[in-house]
């Protein structure tokens, strides 16, 4: 009896003490993540008054405007661009630059610092640098190439050389977390695989991509979420006079528009609800697929 009292102390006390070590982190997601979805939904169904008082309730209004809402339709096909191209680019790009500094090589801790510091850069700055790359008249792309391209601000190339900025300053975090799953690979397996003449390239495919899909199965649900919440690199890049905006503003580019400087916030949370219901179907989707190629050991 006194062995299954203490058993059932223990399991009482690791009960106790594991949810005090996730409180914290179930706590910041109440307030700040399901809380605001909640309110979200709630003040979609509103005509926000001044200073958020004297709301009108306008049941569907705005969900009927939105639908009918040429623009708000254009920046859904300008997140989906964007999206595109930054989440498969960056990881592809990101996969390779893993495999290749998860080797003995002289500098190799530089490299992967070099290749991480886009992370640390202060947005505005990164939004600058590349603005004078993208330069149309003196950009130092045009200039190396000898052409003239309105990078930014041609809308037929706009929202692909944004997506351009944000493959470069989201490749050194995946390739982080890739780092940090190759180490997981027991090197048995490369070692067996070069025994039966197994080439580099074949053992990527073969023994790399197969034992590193859950971290990039991770990496894509991240990645494919974040592409569709862009704002800042648009918000930094683009002025409100360029001609290409209209077929580069993404979705919560027009919800800030809408809410912060039109201050129709009501509006805007109905733009809001329209992006969480885009993410939550490409999620599901995408966790359905992830049962025909994520294998887990």
């Amino acid at each position: 009896m006194g062995t299954i009292k203490k058993g059932t102390t223990r399991e009482r006390n690791e009960f106790v003490w594991g949810w005090l070590f996730i409180f914290p982190t179930m706590l910041g997601l109440i307030v700040l993540n399901i809380i605001p979805i909640f309110q979200t939904i709630y003040q979609s169904f509103f005509k926000t008054g001044d200073f958020g008082r004297g709301n009108i309730f306008i049941g569907m209004d705005n969900y009927a405007k939105m639908f009918g809402d040429a623009e708000v339709w254009q920046a859904v096909i300008n997140t989906f661009k964007y999206a595109i191209v930054e989440v498969p680019f960056s990881i592809a790009i990101a996969l390779v630059l893993a495999v290749l500094l998860n080797r003995k090589m002289m500098g190799v801790s530089a490299y992967r610092t070099i290749f991480f510091l886009p992370m640390v850069a202060a947005p505005a700055a990164i939004a600058m640098v590349w603005r004078w790359l993208f330069n149309s008249e003196f950009g130092l792309l045009n200039h190396m190439f000898g052409i003239s391209v309105n990078w930014i601000s041609d809308p037929a190339i706009a929202v692909f050389a944004i997506a351009v900025i944000g493959i470069w300053s989201i490749i050194g975090y995946n390739m982080v977390l890739f780092l940090a799953g190759l180490q997981e690979i027991p090197r048995d397996y490369y070692e067996a695989a070069s025994i039966d003449g197994a080439t580099g390239i074949s053992q990527f495919f073969n023994i790399t991509v197969p034992l590193l899909s859950p971290t990039i199965f991770f990496v894509t649900i991240t990645r494919v979420i974040g592409g569709l919440q862009v704002f800042d690199l648009i918000f930094m890049v683009m002025d409100k006079n360029n001609p290409a905006l209209y077929k580069t503003q993404s979705i919560v580019y027009l919800f800030y528009q809408n809410s912060f400087v039109e201050n129709n916030k009501g509006y805007g949370s109905t733009i809001v609800v329209l992006l969480i219901a885009i993410i939550m179907v490409v999620t599901v989707f995408q966790m359905i697929a992830q049962k025909k190629w994520v294998y887990y050991n």
